[in-house]
């Protein structure tokens, strides 16, 4: 724990939870939110992490922690990035620049963490309907509790918001539902939604006209019934509150989200009408921070930055490696050049994705739907029912969002689309609600699809253009961050199809690795003089090789970054239980539980997913010409 600097924070350094807070005069907190923004600047700054979104909510956490008896009463942060402030607020102001690393907090609200934590958010749009629930749980109980959902950071644009305001709606719980509108998320917002959300009664004119004509008219007057009356109206023309209001809700704003007295005013109000509520704010992303107002794409979330420049601090790792993210932008637009049927699909991942330049180059043929993985899938689909060929990049734990689709919309359906997964298997500082760990487990199962997983930089270019020829459902799925280094050829050739490669050539025991485990393999299979296999696709196997593995060798051994339930390893055990092949085969990958936020190398580590790890489970279950522990510093790679 940090102490907090008292000369610098008179008021904040006296806050260690919210019921501290709530002892201050509503007078003194545009103080704390001021001292708030700050303390949170210089402590991303310190750390790095998730930025512009808090400090765009600085006010809207001090109105409701003051407002509302937390952790009694019930807030559900919707898109974890914005609750940096409430942490701060929530007991934890000393341990914030931990957050991300390795046993400090956690990057979203996490249950386990904190009672005021009051539900896990790392997917977005969640928050009503969890929100909903526990009011309904609390009436149930009859409790008396009041729940708040607080979504924003374009997480309206996903449709299970909708289901849950349709439902919350028909109900007559109270519920607070704040839409923060703040124009953008990761990337800037898209859709009809948001642009009706930005409209003329969002605007700060129109804003600071209603809000001074409340001040100075009187509630009992003629004018103030006849200016009501006139509010109604023109909201029902050009404000969201027709739509909330038909589902249900009684509607309240736009109100500045900055603005500390009215937010107070507002929420108090909000609080103490029965039944569903929502609360319509305007709030900037990156507000107070010059650089992250400028830019809130870029400081959505950063590394350790000078708070006074906003330079980001840069590691100094010698040459640099392109990403497998930059990999697949340069193949999208190569393809693109090539191929014109291609059209790129993203959820909002635009800059995660690397589609920027491809918007760049193509933007008649880039389609950003939204926080909507379904709608994503199914667009891609009807796409390749009109003989055009649907690129859909997408992280793979966002991807687990539309399962549905994927099988009864792509895959029953045999359409050629392509699915670039980015983000498979573990993605280090933001933890398990990010990691990719189960998509070979999950498509592995769909009949048809076409699953490969690259070993390098210049392998995911080819596969990523097999799979866009591959006239049916194609996967590749690449890890977050650089591979190791192999340099890439500009001229596009397809693999064949379900075909490994023999790395190295051994005695009784035969490694197979997928993708990203082929290369902390290769140390392993020269210190236990191993055949190893890179298997390239996890579907279809190939049959033929494994075969002639089993037949020259006593002892298998597969290797993935993913859950070893249902996966890659998986898949071998299948195929030779099918041919009577009982070897002695040991499953090395992700185990039955969650790996926690650490950075990516030490995530592997704990997994034992470093050539330390592998090795080590390898000498455990067979042993080994070598008993001696087995020396990392010589092999030359953790993974």
């Amino acid at each position: 724990m940090t102490p907090m600097n008292k000369q610098h924070y008179p008021l904040l350094s006296a806050i260690s939870s919210p019921a501290d807070l709530r002892q201050l005069d509503e007078e003194q907190l545009p103080q704390v939110a001021d001292e708030l923004r700050r303390y949170l600047i210089e402590s991303v700054a310190t750390s790095g992490g998730h930025f512009g979104a808090g400090l765009g909510c600085v006010e809207l956490t001090v109105a409701l922690h003051f407002l509302y008896e937390t952790p009694d009463d019930r807030i559900v942060w919707d898109v974890g990035h914005q609750a940096y402030p409430h942490k701060i607020l929530c007991e934890r102001a000393g341990s914030i620049t931990t957050i991300k690393q390795k046993q400090g907090l956690a990057p979203f609200p996490k249950r386990s963490e904190s009672e005021y934590d009051t539900f896990g958010t790392g997917h977005s749009s969640t928050s009503i309907s969890a929100a909903l629930g526990m009011a309904v749980a609390s009436a149930t109980q009859q409790e008396d509790r009041k729940c708040v959902a607080i979504i924003g950071d374009g997480a309206m644009t996903a449709g299970m918001a909708y289901e849950a305001l349709n439902h919350g709606g028909d109900l007559d719980n109270d519920l607070l539902v704040v839409l923060n509108e703040n124009q953008m998320s990761i990337s800037p917002n898209v859709g009809a939604m948001t642009k009706m959300l930005g409209r003329l009664m969002s605007g700060p004119t129109m804003t600071g006209i209603r809000e001074r004509g409340k001040r100075l008219m009187h509630r009992d007057s003629r004018t103030w019934r006849f200016m009501s009356r006139w509010e109604e109206h023109i909201k029902g023309m050009v404000m969201p509150s027709t739509l909330f209001e038909e589902l249900g809700f009684n509607y309240l704003g736009p109100i500045d989200g900055h603005d500390i007295p009215t937010l107070v005013r507002t929420i108090r109000t909000a609080r103490d009408i029965p039944g569903p509520n929502l609360l319509h704010i305007i709030t900037e992303k990156g507000k107070g921070y010059e650089p992250a107002e400028k830019d809130p794409v870029k400081y959505h979330a950063v590394g350790p930055f000078n708070p006074e420049t906003g330079v980001v601090a840069k590691p100094s790792s010698g040459k640099s490696k392109p990403s497998y993210t930059q990999v697949f932008g340069e193949w999208v637009c190569d393809m693109a050049e090539q191929d014109k049927r291609l059209l790129a699909i993203t959820p909002a991942m635009r800059e995660g994705s690397g589609l920027v330049e491809f918007h760049q180059r193509f933007p008649d043929r880039y389609f950003d739907v939204g926080i909507a993985e379904q709608h994503s899938v199914t667009l891609a689909a009807g796409m390749a029912c009109e003989d055009t060929h649907p690129v859909v990049a997408i992280y793979s734990t966002f991807l687990q969002r539309a399962y549905d689709q994927l099988i009864h919309d792509v895959a029953l359906q045999d359409l050629p689309v392509l699915f670039a997964i980015d983000r498979a298997g573990l993605v280090g500082p933001d933890g398990p609600t990010h990691a990719g760990s189960f998509d070979l487990s999950f498509m592995r199962c769909i009949p048809g699809m076409v699953i490969m997983a690259p070993a390098d930089e210049n392998e995911c270019r080819q596969m990523l253009y097999t799979g866009f020829l591959h006239q049916g459902p194609a996967a590749v799925r690449y890890p977050r961050g650089t591979g190791p280094g192999v340099a890439i050829q500009k001229q596009m050739t397809a693999l064949p199809l379900g075909k490994s490669v023999t790395l190295r050539q051994g005695n009784r025991l035969a490694i197979l690795a997928f993708g990203s485990m082929v290369e902390p393999c290769k140390p392993v299979a020269e210190k236990l003089n191993a055949t190893l296999l890179n298997m390239r696709f996890v579907k279809p196997l190939d049959r033929e090789a494994i075969l002639s593995v089993a037949g020259s060798h006593t002892q298998i051994v597969t290797v993935e970054e993913n859950a070893i339930a249902g996966g890659a390893g998986s898949g071998v055990n299948e195929l030779l239980a099918a041919e009577g092949l009982p070897l002695d085969i040991l499953n090395i990958g992700l185990g039955d539980d969650y790996i926690q936020h650490a950075t990516r190398e030490q995530c592997l580590h704990q997994a034992g997913l470093d050539s330390e790890g592998i090795a080590a489970r390898i000498i455990r279950r067979f042993g080994a010409v070598d008993q001696n522990p087995f020396d990392l510093e010589s092999s030359g790679t953790s993974g």
